[in-house]
């Protein structure tokens, strides 16, 4: 496969003396350090979630745009680079892939054993690295385990098997800090000693993300309580420089206790120079962050302090360089500058060019472990008693659908139990992603009864989105329906073979919302366009909803299990504008439905009919679907449908009556 090597660019250094004098340097900077000055280039990966081979195990194929053996070519380039450099990692490495999920449930960890996220990670030489949140997500044991094989140190400050007066006199479950003892070559070629200080810190909601493994075990602090009780400490230890590994994002500059996303207020404290940050899967320094308070999203800085976030899943290498001078026989930073190197590049017309190629020794170090992964995705992880198809998810309730929804509902429900929202009802919504359209006639689920092995989870689920929950009213709900009706044409009632489906509205946007039950009235206008525009407000074509036989009120209150993209405002749904949400989880909804099938061992996923069209005598509409539909056309329920010939581009042509 050719690949491309992203060219070496012109940095400027901003130097932070007296005198303000800037100072122009090109790669490698070494080259360019005066007598008693000395560059440092501090590399970081975060949210590997055990994505060493560039390989979407779901999805069964190779890609370019994941994968440490990747990244590692970055990191082989800067080393050539640089006299002096530090690798680091910034937690989330143990889970995230089925790869993790084999060693965690199928293979296991005894002692002696090594995790091979951890062989890839010795392979490559790092420093030192934190605990993110995902590392509990197996439990202490099996963590503690994994990290007994790493040959670097692994830190976090602020999980405690017992807690102190204060964060210092706490037991920690790792080092809440690690000194290095370094050497640095100045520019004149003279070695001078330097003590790096590193601190972790995770995110202290691992206590309800992970409850069941950690409570009554361990105790999780403030970040930012935590770093203003350790950084001085540090000092006082000897440390010239500290280097933050925060396992948190990039938010508010206004502090508030047990902040999930502190690394702001966290730049602000005095004694750290310089930060990794992560957990959100996203890149900085980028745009992604302009007008973010206390960020400077083009230089990469954090209240002036150097700052960087390399993706996730090895999608980018983050890289500060610190210009360090030495006076009085102590280091301090005098310049910085920062930076992201990714591994791929998307072009205009969505292909994906790679940008570097892997590092085979990072391959060899786990191909062992890689090819065990693959055997453990193409084989069984669990039963499904009724087939898993989308051929009708557009027009009747379906198990496609019906298998997302329950897997959601039954996580929501362990996460919010001993919260003050555990007595709420809980809903879930889930919509069809494959379901035909421009796809098309092929493009459907359809997974037979008996045997579900993992990759067929992409089939259920395309998205790596993340669970959310929002807490919303009855007349929110009714609302969320509304919009997700808007897929259906107003029909004549009477009328005989009209068109059902608008082509313009996408299928991820037709949630179906399980734990409810109602009916659609297709004799109605459409409440919302199919960009989520209100166009019809005196519009109801949801009718008869009821909870538990009753009918919902518009100020009864209920919780709806769904993703990050619907809960966030996509698709601009009612109730979903992200100011609802209370519950960001932690993982994706792939693995939520993975881990359900595992624990199951058998699923049941029939369509329960909890929606249906409204009665409509004597009126026919017609739809499209793949021509596979018609071996399941006994099976769909709430709904008379039978062929109707030939639809156009090689679709099967069906004919409702309502």
């Amino acid at each position: 496969m050719p690949t491309h090597r992203l060219p070496m660019t012109r940095r400027t250094f901003l130097n932070t003396t007296a005198a303000g004098a800037a100072l122009t340097m090109v790669h490698p900077f070494s080259a360019h350090a005066a007598a008693g000055q000395a560059h440092l280039r501090i590399m970081e990966t975060t949210d590997l979630h055990v994505h060493v081979y560039p390989y979407d195990y779901y999805s069964d194929r190779e890609i370019d745009t994941v994968g440490l053996a990747r990244t590692a070519a970055h990191v082989a380039d800067i080393r050539a680079e640089a006299t002096n450099s530090l690798l680091v990692d910034n937690g989330d490495f143990l889970q995230g892939n089925p790869m993790g999920d084999y060693i965690a449930y199928e293979r296991g960890m005894k002692e002696g054993d090594m995790h091979p996220i951890i062989t890839a990670m010795n392979s490559l030489g790092f420093d030192a690295s934190t605990l993110g949140n995902h590392e509990f997500n197996y439990g202490l044991d099996f963590l503690m385990k994994s990290l007994a094989g790493a040959s670097f140190p692994v830190v976090s400050a602020n999980v405690a098997k017992t807690l102190g007066a204060d964060p210092t006199g706490d037991t920690t479950l790792v080092p809440p800090y690690v000194i290095l003892e370094r050497s640095l070559t100045d520019g004149a070629g003279e070695t001078h000693p330097i003590r790096i200080g590193l601190i972790g810190f995770v995110p202290p909601q691992i206590m309800n993300w992970d409850r069941r493994h950690l409570e009554g075990n361990v105790s999780a602090r403030d970040i930012l309580e935590t770093a203003q009780a350790y950084v001085p400490q540090m000092r006082e230890d000897g440390a010239d420089i500290i280097i933050a590994l925060s396992h948190s994002g990039i938010g508010s500059a206004e502090a508030t206790e047990g902040m999930e996303n502190a690394s702001v207020p966290l730049a602000a404290i005095d004694g750290i120079d310089a930060l990794m940050t992560g957990h959100s899967h996203l890149v900085f320094p980028s745009p992604t962050y302009e007008g973010f308070a206390a960020v400077d999203a083009a230089t990469g800085t954090i209240h002036g302090k150097p700052a960087t976030m390399g993706g996730f899943w090895g999608s980018h290498l983050g890289v500060i360089d610190l210009m360090l001078e030495r006076e009085g026989g102590a280091w301090r930073v005098a310049g910085q500058s920062v930076e992201t190197r990714p591994i791929s590049r998307r072009e205009e017309d969505r292909s994906i060019t790679a940008l570097v190629e892997s590092d085979s020794a990072i391959l060899d170090a786990v191909a062992e472990d890689h090819a065990e992964t693959l055997a453990y995705v193409r084989r069984a992880v669990g039963k499904t008693d009724a087939p898993l198809h989308s051929y009708f998810a557009l027009v009747a309730d379906d198990p496609s659908v019906q298998i997302v929804s329950i897997a959601q509902k039954w996580y929501v429900e362990q996460m919010l139990a001993g919260t003050e929202h555990a007595g709420l009802p809980i809903l879930s919504a889930a919509a069809p992603f494959k379901a035909g359209g421009r796809g098309g006639p092929e493009y459907y689920t359809d997974v037979p009864a008996g045997d579900v092995a993992i990759k067929n989870v992409a089939d259920l689920y395309l998205y790596p989105n993340t669970v959310r929950a929002v807490r919303v009213t009855g007349a929110e709900l009714r609302d969320w329906l509304e919009r997700s009706v808007g897929i259906f044409n107003q029909v004549e009632p009477g009328g005989t073979d009209q068109v059902l489906l608008n082509p313009e509205f996408p299928s991820y946007n037709f949630d179906v919302i399980d734990g409810v039950t109602y009916e659609v009235d297709l004799s109605q206008p459409s409440k919302f366009t199919p960009k989520g525009e209100l166009a019809n407000a005196e519009a109801q074509r949801i009718v008869n909803l009821t909870y538990n036989g009753e009918a919902v009120t518009d100020e009864m209150e209920f919780v709806i299990a769904t993703n990050n993209y619907r809960a966030s405002g996509g698709g601009d749904f009612p109730g979903a504008k992200g100011d609802t949400i209370i519950l960001e989880a932690p993982d994706t909804n792939r693995d939520v439905i993975v881990r359900y099938i595992v624990e199951q061992g058998t699923i049941d996923p029939k369509a329960d009919a909890n929606w249906r069209f409204a009665p409509l005598p004597g009126t026919t509409v017609l739809f499209d679907t793949g021509p596979a539909a018609e071996k399941y056309i006994d099976d769909v329920k709430g709904v008379e449908i039978e062929p109707a010939g030939e639809g156009p581009d090689g679709f099967a042509r069906f004919r409702i009556g309502l």
